[in-house]
């Protein structure tokens, strides 16, 4: 097997578990109906762990836009490979997508919100303010790959890293999936939003481009500075890119702080002159 087909199966992989998992939680008449966020969320990090054992020995398994550019950041994956992992990486999230439509194929027409239909393929936020959801995604993605390095500088018993890694997974979902869903991968949610665009499903609905930017620029900036703080912090390497991409990352973050403190001086305001 190609590094390009194992990061294309292995992607694929992990959308037909962590897609299919969103599915029998939301999907009408799913004898998962209702399981609930914990059910998602162990579901997402046993689909990771299985992409990993899938296709580890082959491609190393990044599975995700944010990891292989983190990782080509830091010197530890060349640059000249980035594009080819990307493109099978998007390739896998389409076509387990398109599985995942397949197998839930009675229950679209069952399933009257589209909202629903959507979050099986693609991330919603809970609030939608871009800024702080683009500030959700920058630190679940720091979080993934400072987490991924300081895994892999340990040693565990053989066969057990991925395992661990969707622990890691898991506990990002509990503890900072709830704002916006935690795509913390771009194929995870642009490949399957693409084919939710695409796909003859019952009552869809919008496929909320408007938003498909969030879960992609917020994961890969986030990784690269997870990377790059891993590098700078635990190895002691100074780089110039780390100080650039971590004063982006501040702006953003002071910027969304900036934009809510004023929406809700508006808001006051509004109330005052509704009063007078």
């Amino acid at each position: 097997m190609t590094p390009f087909l194992g990061e294309l199966v292995g992607t694929m992989i992990l959308i037909i578990f962590g897609a299919g998992v969103v599915g029998g939680v939301l999907m009408k008449n799913s004898k998962a109906e209702g399981s609930g966020w914990i059910v998602i969320t162990i579901g997402w990090g046993l689909a990771v762990a299985m992409g990993v054992y899938a296709v580890g020995n082959f491609s190393g398994a990044h599975l995700n836009p944010a990891v292989t550019i983190g990782m080509a950041s830091i010197g530890e994956f060349p640059w000249a490979d980035v594009p080819s992992y990307i493109a099978a990486q998007m390739i896998g999230g389409i076509i387990g997508a398109v599985i995942v439509y397949f197998h839930y194929l009675p229950h679209w027409q069952e399933t009257a919100d589209p909202e629903a239909k959507l979050a099986v393929f693609a991330t919603i936020p809970a609030i939608r303010h871009p800024l702080s959801n683009l500030t959700s995604e920058i630190i679940g993605t720091f979080i993934l790959l400072l987490g991924l390095l300081t895994i892999g500088a340990n040693e565990f018993t053989e066969g057990l890293n991925p395992l661990i890694v969707g622990a890691l997974i898991v506990a990002i979902g509990m503890s900072l999936g709830g704002t916006t869903g935690y795509a913390i991968n771009p194929a995870r949610d642009l490949g399957p939003r693409i084919a939710h665009f695409f796909l003859p499903i019952s009552g869809k609905g919008s496929s909320d481009w408007g938003y498909a930017w969030v879960p992609v620029v917020g994961p890969i900036l986030g990784g690269s500075f997870g990377a790059l703080f891993y590098q700078q912090v635990f190895e002691g390497v100074n780089s110039l890119a780390f100080w650039v991409v971590g004063a982006i990352t501040i702006a953003i973050l002071l910027g969304a702080q900036f934009t809510i403190r004023k929406e809700k001086e508006a808001v006051l305001k509004t109330e005052v002159a509704e009063r007078v």
